[in-house]
């Protein structure tokens, strides 16, 4: 009688334990692994994640059953903006290291990263291009399947305005879409008009090719191609822009993808 009550005591605890690790949230530095309880889709790494357009990313993978891990510099403050529902790697894209540790189970990067405005140290130079190098490198090494990149409209323009007021951003996002389109991993490379905090889904999404494109795009939208370019091979290894249209909304996304020319 002992032996068996104790067996059941045993398996109580266990149950209790596999419990506790569903509604835990994981934050992650050195070594990111995910919860065997988490859902069964596959896990995405989300740089730049805490920002405006990233935020909208990681409500979108949610909603279309894709699990999450931001790559963040601050687990504490990315955790009251993104909540508890998914893993966080804490880590700086400046720094390889840690991106390659925050890559267990990963299958593919969208990469929402953009420079800061004051400290050199975090300008264009050193995130849109050192950073996205070092996110796709990483990504290569990993055998990653995929790796979703949002650029900028006008990055082969080297006199517009931006790269005036701020360091050559454009410049240097271009350089670092050179090195994604390089890279050996399969790509998508969004390139988004001016962006706006409205709501989206409500007009319909223009791509386009060739820089000369023009317009503003909802961040909600950005991020809905951008998981969308997780699902179809259509999207694979395109180089496009995105702009908002006067038309209705299109859910068909990957028309739009199958139309557009590979690299």
């Amino acid at each position: 009688m002992f032996a068996s009550d104790f067996a059941r005591l045993i398996r109580s605890f266990l149950v209790m334990v596999a419990i506790g690790l569903a509604t835990a949230g994981a934050v992650h530095g050195d070594n990111a692994e995910v919860s065997a309880s988490e859902p069964a889709g596959d896990l995405v790494l989300v740089a730049g994640a805490t920002g405006r357009t990233g935020n909208h990313v990681v409500s979108e993978l949610l909603a279309k059953g894709y699990r999450v891990r931001a790559f963040v510099r601050d687990a504490d403050q990315a955790r009251e903006k993104l909540g508890t529902d998914i893993d966080f790697a804490v880590g700086d894209v400046r720094q390889r290291d840690t991106i390659d540790a925050a890559l267990g189970g990963v299958t593919a990067i969208i990469s929402v990263i953009g420079a800061g405005r004051e400290d050199p140290s975090n300008g264009p130079e050193f995130v849109d291009y050192g950073g996205t190098k070092n996110l796709v490198e990483a990504a290569a090494d990993a055998d990653l399947e995929h790796f979703v990149m949002v650029s900028s409209g006008g990055v082969t323009h080297e006199d517009h305005v931006l790269n005036k007021m701020f360091n050559n951003v454009l410049i240097w996002k271009f350089k670092g879409e050179e090195v994604v389109r390089n890279s050996g991993v399969a790509y998508t490379i969004i390139r988004p008009g001016g962006l706006v905090d409205k709501a989206g889904g409500e007009h319909e999404l223009v791509f386009a090719q060739g820089d000369t494109a023009s317009g503003l795009v909802p961040r909600a939208d950005v991020a809905r191609v951008c998981v969308a370019a997780l699902a179809y091979a259509e999207a694979r290894n395109r180089t496009f822009e995105l702009v908002g249209g006067d038309g209705p909304s299109t859910d068909d996304l990957q028309i739009k993808f199958a139309g557009l020319a590979a690299d």
